[in-house]
């Protein structure tokens, strides 16, 4: 891997690690799309790819807000995980039996449709 990449990744990473400690959110909505965007992963790679940085990523940003600053609801947390983990189950067979065109729609229109939200609610 060449040096331009590697640093370039690097970016990414930064960027998705600072999301993730300002907002809760840093693989799907910077690294998904920086892939894409910048190396030419396609929507699967893409996520898959994010899916395996976030867990360390969420891991750090869940230490640091709740054993530094008491921002976590461990006990919310597990609630929220429990039927997240059903989600992901469906949410990939899903993933892998729709175009992956349709999955960048999909994407993209959430995204916008959380932008607008979060600017206009």
């Amino acid at each position: 891997m060449d040096r331009r990449r590697i640093w370039s990744l690097a970016l990414i990473g930064t960027a998705a690690g600072a999301f993730s400690g300002l907002f809760g959110v840093g693989g799907g909505t910077v690294i998904v799309p920086m892939l894409i965007l910048l190396f030419a992963y396609g929507e699967r790679l893409a996520t898959g790819t994010s899916l395996a940085a976030i867990v360390a990523i969420a891991f750090l940003a869940a230490a640091l807000q709740g054993g530094f600053y008491g921002n976590v609801d461990i006990d919310l947390g597990l609630i929220l995980a429990i039927p997240a983990m059903v989600g992901i189950v469906v949410g990939t067979a899903i993933q892998q039996r729709i175009p992956e065109k349709a999955v960048s729609l999909i994407f993209a229109v959430l995204l916008i449709g959380v932008a607008f939200e979060m600017v206009l609610g």
